[in-house]
C-alpha cells in the first residue's frame, strides 16, 4: 500500500469510516488494529522521503547560490582582464575602468539576485514541506488518540 501520505491518511480515515459501529455506542467504532497499525508504520515510513525532499531543495538553493557565485566571479574575472588590456591605451583607462567597475557592480547584483531567488525558492517550498509534514503529524495524532479512545471505550464495553 504504498504511496504518499495524504494516500495513506485517507486510507486511515477509510478504514475507520467503514469501522464497525458499536450499538448503543454513538460514535464508537471497531477497527482492525493490525490494519491501522500497518497504515501508520507506512506513514512513518513515507516521512524519511519528505524529509530527504526537503533537504534536496536545500541542496538545490545551495547549487544556485554556488552558481551565481562561480558565475559573479567569472564576470569579474573577465571584467578585469578586460581592464588590463584596455590600460595600455592611455585614452581609454578611465572608459575601461568604468566599464569593468559597470560588469562587476552588475555581477554582484546579478549574484544578489540569484541568492534571493534561490533562498525565496527553497524557504517557499521548506515552507510547504513544513505545512505538509506537520499536517500530515497533527491528523495522526489526531487519529491515533482516536484510536486509543475507541480501543479504550471498547475494551470498558467488553
Amino acid at each position: 500500500m504504498a504511496g504518499g501520505i495524504e494516500e495513506l491518511i485517507n486510507s486511515l480515515y477509510q478504514t475507520i469510516q467503514d469501522a464497525w459501529m458499536i450499538p448503543l455506542g454513538a460514535d464508537k467504532c471497531v477497527v482492525e488494529k493490525e490494519k491501522v497499525l500497518d497504515i501508520l508504520d507506512e506513514i512513518i515510513a513515507v516521512l524519511p522521503n519528505d524529509l530527504k525532499m526537503a533537504r534536496d531543495i536545500v541542496e538545490k538553493r545551495n547549487d544556485v547560490i554556488s552558481a551565481g557565485k562561480r558565475e559573479s566571479e567569472a564576470i569579474k574575472r573577465q571584467a578585469e582582464e578586460q581592464a588590463r588590456v584596455m590600460i595600455s591605451e592611455s585614452e581609454i583607462v578611465q572608459e575601461a575602468r568604468k566599464k569593468a567597475n559597470d560588469i562587476i557592480t552588475a555581477a554582484r547584483t546579478r549574484s544578489v539576485e540569484l541568492r534571493k531567488a534561490a533562498n525565496d525558492y527553497c524557504d517557499d517550498s521548506l515552507k510547504r514541506t513544513e505545512e505538509a509534514v506537520s499536517k500530515a503529524l497533527e491528523e495522526i495524532r489526531s487519529s491515533r488518540q482516536e484510536f486509543k479512545s475507541a480501543a479504550i471505550k471498547a475494551s470498558k464495553i467488553d
